[in-house]
């Protein structure tokens, strides 16, 4: 068992000549992804910071950073499992949000590998103690981020429980402005979102049970669409469970989105093996100060957090994420960067 104590927060690149990531060991996070444009102009495309210190003391709203225990909202920090109640704590009352106070963003993960080269990959690993924000069992999880092209990243998770049954939901929290990461609002990046219906949320959004289909709504992204388009119809913004369920598939991956940003020309399409993914488009950001004295305000970036359903532990009709001792928890994202 490693020593948490004597662990530090670094940060690792992954550079591949086309490509540079910047990745720190807390919380899995990528503090910058830098990518040519269609004229070869570089930018950096995530929200962030340019030190540590802003992440250590709290400061982000998950910029950039893998989440968990369990990705998203718990309804009421309360769910049972296998006849055993668990009580949660309420970090966005009167909900439980991205693992709890102190969840899988704040840790210290532990560098297992790391490579460079042609084919750069780091692998962390982080092991989470039976009853550590109240959830059940222990857990070990690893994190893979890799390029596996000159501009494809892509990011395999893996956990598996010791000796008890845990719901398990992890998800990559970055906030892409393709634009880069000072230049505004997305709302004039398109997106289109392979997801034919959402989980729609109560007044404290957490899905009410229902599955609707978006066709006809503000929520129908299943054609190409500025993000902007019909914001205003959906209260302070984006922030919802898509169902990917209308995606072609490669290697095992289905497709989520494809999101273009018209000035630069670039294009992320992502591709997941999981089952939904967060919409969200920085509805609380509110004149956070980032990298190069950048402001970021209301709408400066987007989630795409692939994931499973919010609250499914507690709405049996959601594909489960509960995991089991002898069973492995893996979620695969692919970020495919292109210029269009």
């Amino acid at each position: 068992m490693a020593d948490h104590t004597q662990m530090t927060p670094q940060l690792f690149e992954l550079n591949n000549g086309t490509m540079l990531v910047k990745i720190t060991n807390l919380g899995c996070t990528i503090t910058s992804l830098t990518l040519p444009d269609k004229n070869g102009n570089l930018a950096d495309v995530v929200l962030g910071f340019d030190s540590l210190e802003p992440y250590l003391k709290g400061v982000a709203p998950y910029f950039g950073s893998i989440v968990g225990r369990v990705a998203n909202r718990i309804k009421d920090g309360k769910f049972t499992l296998d006849g055993v109640d668990y009580t949660l704590p309420l970090n966005r009352p009167p909900n439980s949000l991205h693992g709890g106070l102190k969840g899988f963003d704040k840790m210290i993960w532990e560098v297992a590998d790391y490579k460079k080269g042609e084919n750069p990959s780091i692998t962390f690993k982080y092991h989470s103690h039976d009853g550590e924000e109240g959830y059940p069992g222990d857990l070990s999880v690893t994190a893979t981020y890799s390029l596996a092209s000159s501009t494809t990243m892509r990011l395999d998770m893996e956990a598996v429980p010791k000796d008890k049954a845990t719901p398990v939901n992890l998800a990559q929290h970055t906030y892409w402005n393709l634009a880069g990461h000072n230049s505004g609002s997305i709302l004039d990046h398109a997106i289109q979102i392979w997801g034919s219906q959402v989980t729609p949320v109560d007044q404290n959004t957490v899905p009410t049970g229902d599955i609707m289909p978006v066709k006809g709504t503000p929520f129908d992204f299943t054609t190409e669409k500025k993000v902007g388009a019909s914001i205003r119809e959906v209260g302070l913004g984006y922030d919802h469970n898509y169902v990917l369920d209308c995606g072609e598939e490669k290697s095992g991956l289905k497709r989520a989105a494809k999101l273009k940003d018209p000035s630069s020309s670039r294009v992320l399409n992502l591709w997941t093996n999981a089952p939904g993914m967060q919409f969200y488009t920085a509805n609380y950001v509110n004149g956070v100060v980032g990298k190069g004295g950048a402001v970021y305000g209301k709408h400066s970036g987007l989630c795409l957090e692939t994931q499973g359903f919010p609250n499914a532990i507690n709405q049996p009709n959601f594909p489960s994420v509960v995991v089991r001792p002898g069973e492995t928890y893996k979620h695969t994202m692919l970020f495919e960067f292109s210029v269009e």
